[in-house]
C-alpha cells in the first residue's frame, strides 16, 4: 500500500455538444463526445495520520477548500473506507478554470483513484464510478479512462470509442468566465421559437475521423454564449480563420479548440493568433 502518489488529471475539450431535453429535475440531459488532452493539472495525494482532508492549490484561486470537487472526492472515499487515515492534497493548475475544458472534473476524479489507491484499492471501480457521478457530470468521463466516449444523459452515461489518431490543437481561452446555469438558461431562450432539431445517424465510421467528426453540428452553447460575449464570438472566428480540421467552443464556453492537420500548422496558428484574442495554449489530444 503506497503513502504518497501523483496523478495527471488531463482536460477535454467537447467534439460536439447537444443540449436535449430539460428534465422536470431543472437539469438537462446532453448527448456530447469527449476527448481527453494531454494538457492536465497535476494532483498528489499524501496518507496521514487523523482525518483531516487537506488541499494546497498552487495557481489561480479555485474557491473553498471544503467545496472543491477533490476534496468532496476524498471524503467520499474516506468515508467508505471506514475514515481510518487523513489525506494532504497538493493540486498544480494548468488547465484554465471556468472554460468549459473539464478541469474541476478531472481534478474530482483524478482525487477518487488517488485517495482509493491510498486505501488499498478498497472501493470497487464500480462505486468510484458512482461517487463520480455524484460529483458532476464530466467526472464519469474521467474515471472510466480512454481518449474518447460519447456521453449522454447528465454525462454519466458513456459508451467508450476507438481513440483518434492523435493530433495537434490549441486552446484559445478569452478569459471570459460562462457560468454553467446562465448558459443553459440562455439555450433555453433561444429555443423558445427554434425550429425543430433535424434528423442525425451515429456510427462508428463518423466518430473514426477528425474530419467526419468536423462536419457534424457542433456545439448547442455557441450561439446564446456568441450572443452575450462578443469577445468570444470574436476569438471563434479567429481560430476558425487559421484553416483547422475543426473549430469547435468547448462545453458552455469559453475555450474555443482548434484541431489541425500537422503540428506546423497549428504552430503557425498560434504565431498568428498571437496574444489578441487570449491566452492561445497549443496541446495534443491523448
Amino acid at each position: 500500500m503506497t503513502d504518497q502518489l501523483t496523478l495527471l488529471a488531463p482536460a477535454k475539450v467537447n467534439l460536439f455538444l447537444r443540449v436535449l431535453a430539460r428534465e422536470a429535475s431543472g437539469y438537462h440531459s446532453v448527448e456530447t463526445l469527449l476527448c481527453r488532452l494531454k494538457l492536465g493539472d497535476e494532483l498528489t495525494a499524501r496518507r496521514t495520520s487523523g482525518h483531516e482532508v487537506t488541499l494546497q492549490v498552487d495557481g489561480p484561486d479555485t474557491g473553498p477548500p471544503e467545496e472543491n470537487l477533490v476534496t468532496r472526492a476524498a471524503h467520499l472515499v474516506l468515508e467508505a473506507t471506514g475514515n481510518t487515515f487523513g489525506v494532504a492534497l497538493t493540486l498544480t493548475k494548468r488547465t484554465p478554470v471556468a472554460a468549459g475544458l473539464g478541469g474541476g472534473s478531472s481534478d474530482g476524479a483524478a482525487a477518487l483513484q488517488a485517495v482509493n489507491a491510498l486505501a488499498g484499492g478498497a472501493v470497487p471501480q464500480h462505486e468510484i464510478l458512482q461517487f463520480a457521478a455524484r460529483l458532476g457530470a464530466d467526472v464519469p468521463f474521467f474515471v472510466a479512462g480512454g481518449s474518447l466516449a460519447l456521453a449522454w444523459g447528465r454525462g454519466d452515461r458513456l459508451m467508450a470509442l476507438p481513440p483518434l489518431p492523435s493530433a495537434p490543437m490549441l486552446l484559445l481561452a478569452p478569459g471570459i468566465a460562462i457560468p454553467t446555469a446562465d448558459a443553459y438558461a440562455w439555450v433555453d431562450g433561444h429555443r423558445a421559437n427554434a425550429p425543430r432539431r433535424g434528423a442525425l445517424g451515429l456510427d462508428l465510421a463518423s466518430l473514426s475521423s477528425w474530419g467526419s467528426i468536423g462536419r457534424m453540428a457542433g456545439n448547442d452553447f455557441e450561439a446564446a454564449v456568441f450572443h452575450r460575449h462578443p469577445g468570444v464570438r470574436e476569438a471563434f472566428e479567429a481560430v476558425a480563420g487559421t484553416g483547422p480540421l475543426l473549430c469547435r467552443m468547448t462545453g458552455s464556453g469559453s475555450t474555443i479548440v482548434g484541431v489541425f492537420r500537422t503540428t506546423g500548422d497549428r504552430d503557425d496558428a498560434v504565431a498568428r493568433l498571437g496574444t489578441r484574442f487570449g491566452t492561445v495554449i497549443p496541446t495534443d489530444s491523448a
